[in-house]
């Protein structure tokens, strides 16, 4: 057991994103119920400041349920801190001091509440006393409506009572509105949905919990849980909660907090106020972004009005923009109307047309197709293959005696051909299936050193891997099986095992990192992915020439480069790093190099801001990266993503990190976290838990036209 009298630093950042260092006594430790693998100790602060913090234990550090749980915890206390920290109103909240989730035992900060719990009180309380408790109870849930979170574990030892107000417990276990319920709590305190994890959790399962705690305090015993209790009308003082439907086993079947307080008579404060106080919350600041997305639509699209889509639209037409290389650049062409449906949340029944050049299409009527390196048209040649050992020896394959289908395709499936305009100094090859099935799709991600490109690139191939995207409806297979399993060797398994993946080496000749076979909507097609060095990438020279002929791009933000947050300075320090008013040079320089349609780069884009649990805490952040990825690709839920993520970085950086949003024409943005941490050295102390990294590459597959059941008009404008 630690001393109780040792003083020692203690860091962590408060609400604001403010760091503070006190010196720190420690009391014993204890477990709590409730919360699986989290300690809880009294720690005071400098002289005689008393907190409670609760902690992950170095024995627990590595597991990601245990630090996700944490970080949820902290990301609901600050964003309650926020939004009713100066509001009176708001001391029906355990108020959170700070936190520090990189630490090496991450831990949250509180102040010691007043009271003790309500479950002592059980049918010892006068009328006016049990009206407070329920009234408050009420209010609490209202405030976490507004705040789009969902409390989960009210209950007689999680709500403490002073005599005059009630005090809900830490949000451990909250969770965001509209997420998939995960079975949590017991009868009766837990509503049936809550304990049985069905539908999506709901701010009227707290109300459940509030009428249930009710009719303890006064029967003086708990109900089943199952309903209604059986002798509920011999309590008149829980009529209105009757009335309100917050006995209803199903959530559907209880009233809102606002109508539950109208009803016992509690004024609701929110009314009185615009927005809740919530200057970061998502609902606010996307006029910019609204009005950017309606000039790129008034460039691209039509304006006609809208009619009804035509039983049979016309065939798709194959992209145009590279492989229909000519002279300076043309006016945008007439479009015809396909009557395709329009993205979720503009306002439309029915999009216009994409311009061809935007269509992506499987069809390719020309066997022909680009070397990804050189851009030089290469078409099959059995007479050109060879085989790579171990040794990078390129070794002649004769397939010419081969007769057997299955021993060919298989042969095949292992074998490269030798590009015939490479030149002695830049020998380089093609994996045979690049060649044999659909169009291929090359994709670039872009971004300077360090930024976390390539461990962005080995987390999604690693979700890949693991068979994420069969939810989808895409299957994957190698495109090559040995370059693939290097890859998975050399980058996935050390990203996976916690080791900091070394910085991609600067090359002279630009050659795709892997690549995979994509079968979705349409025929099997490969798909390539590029990750040079930032250095190469700043630099318009010879090695990125291959950028003229890349169909999509992942542009890889860096919030330490580029967010004017206060909570990201002792990071930049720690990591040598400054902040950039001027955006990613690589930005720049590949958008200024790759070809364009009238004002815009015509491939598909998407920014990714990686690196975002180092913001995990901020509201618009924790909305997106708190949630698990959804079952199915939902444009309406890209488009509030991509504005949410815009606005976000609009409000805390230059507007030079925007650029890829403003040159091209489709372009999707998203919060991301290859690593979910921070690395030590050269490994990451509390494991790697990626979040969200194919939400960038489904945004690009169905802007594409790779993803089964997406129109590719309705993603990116």
């Amino acid at each position: 057991m630690m001393n109780p009298y040792a003083e020692e630093e203690l860091s962590f950042l408060t609400h604001k994103g403010e760091r503070l260092r006190f010196g720190a006594r420690f009391g014993p430790d204890r477990e709590v119920p409730g919360r699986p693998a989290r300690l809880a100790r009294r720690v005071t602060l400098g002289v005689d400041w008393t907190v409670l913090q609760y902690r992950i234990p170095a024995s627990a550090t590595g597991d990601p349920d245990t630090h996700g749980a944490l970080e949820r915890e902290a990301a609901a206390a600050v964003a309650l801190e926020r939004r009713y920290g100066p509001e009176r109103y708001g001391e029906v909240f355990t108020r959170v001091v700070g936190y520090d989730l990189e630490a090496p035992e991450p831990f949250v900060l509180y102040r010691v509440a007043d009271g003790e719990p309500v479950g002592a009180h059980a049918g010892t309380l006068g009328v006016e006393e049990q009206h407070q408790v329920v009234a408050q109870l009420v209010l609490a849930v209202r405030l976490l409506e507004a705040a789009g979170l969902v409390h989960r574990a009210i209950g007689p030892d999680t709500v403490r009572w002073d005599g005059r107000h009630v005090r809900l417990s830490e949000p451990y276990a909250a969770t965001r509105a509209g997420e998939r319920r995960v079975p949590f709590g017991a009868a009766p305190w837990a509503s049936p949905e809550q304990r049985d994890g069905i539908g999506a959790a709901d701010p009227r399962d707290d109300l459940w919990s509030v009428a249930q705690l009710g009719y303890f305090l006064l029967a003086g015993r708990p109900d089943r849980g199952a309903g209604p209790p059986a002798d509920l009308a011999d309590f008149r003082l829980l009529a209105a909660l009757d009335h309100g439907g917050a006995f209803a086993p199903l959530a559907s079947g209880r009233r809102a907090p606002t109508e539950l307080m109208r009803l016992l008579n509690v004024p609701d404060p929110l009314a009185l106020t615009v927005g809740g106080g919530d200057d970061d919350g998502p609902a606010r600041g996307h006029t910019d972004y609204d009005g950017q997305m309606a000039r790129k639509r008034a460039d691209i699209l039509p304006q006609r009005p809208l009619r009804e889509a035509p039983p049979q639209p016309p065939p798709a037409r194959r992209v145009g923009w590279l492989r229909g290389r000519g002279s300076g650049t043309p006016a945008l062409p007439e479009v015809p109307d396909t009557g395709t449906q329009g993205p979720g949340g503009l306002g439309t029944a029915f999009a216009p047309a994409l311009p061809p050049y935007l269509v992506p299409s499987d069809a390719d009527p020309d066997p022909e197709r680009l070397c990804p390196h050189c851009l030089l048209p290469v078409v099959y040649d059995m007479t050109r293959l060879v085989t790579i050992d171990h040794k990078g020896d390129r070794i002649p394959l004769d397939l010419s005696t081969v007769h057997n289908p299955a021993h060919l395709a298989d042969l095949e499936r292992k074998a490269f051909q030798l590009c015939p305009h490479a030149d002695g100094d830049q020998l380089h090859e093609l994996p045979v299936p690049y060649l044999t099935h659909g169009r291929p799709l090359s994709i670039a991600l872009v971004g300077s050193s360090g930024v976390g490109k390539t461990h962005l690139l080995a987390a999604m191939l690693g979700e890949v891997e693991q068979g994420a995207l069969k939810q989808y409806g895409l299957t994957c297979l190698p495109l090559n099986p040995d370059t693939h399993r290097t890859f998975l060797r050399e980058r996935v398994q050390s990203l996976q095992q916690g080791r900091q993946l070394a910085q991609t080496g600067q090359q002279t000749f630009a050659r795709f990192a892997d690549g995979l076979l994509v079968t979705g909507r349409g025929d099997t097609r490969p798909v390539v992915f590029f990750d040079l060095a930032g250095e190469d990438l700043a630099q318009d020279g010879e090695v990125t020439r291959f950028l003229m002929g890349v169909d999509a791009f992942i542009f890889v933000l860096d919030p330490l480069r580029a967010l004017r947050l206060p909570a990201l300075d002792p990071v930049r320090e720690m990591n040598g790093l400054r902040r950039r008013d001027l955006g990613d040079e690589a930005f720049t320089t590949v958008l200024n190099r790759i070809p364009r349609r009238g004002p815009y780069v015509a491939a598909p884009a998407a920014i990714a801001v990686n690196k975002s649990d180092l913001v995990r805490v901020e509201p618009a952040v924790d909305r997106w990266l708190g949630g698990a990825m959804p079952p199915e690709y939902r444009p309406a839920a890209v488009h509030e993503e991509s504005r949410d993520v815009h606005t976000f970085v609009a409000q805390h950086a230059s507007a030079a990190w925007l650029k890829p949003f403003d040159d091209c024409a489709r372009c999707t943005l998203h919060f991301v976290a290859a690593t979910g941490g921070q690395a030590r050295g050269d490994h990451f102390p509390h494991g790697v838990r990626p979040r969200r990294v194919l939400a960038p590459l489904l945004s690009i597959f169905a802007m594409c036209g790779l993803l089964p059941g997406v129109e590719p008009g309705e993603v990116g404008i």
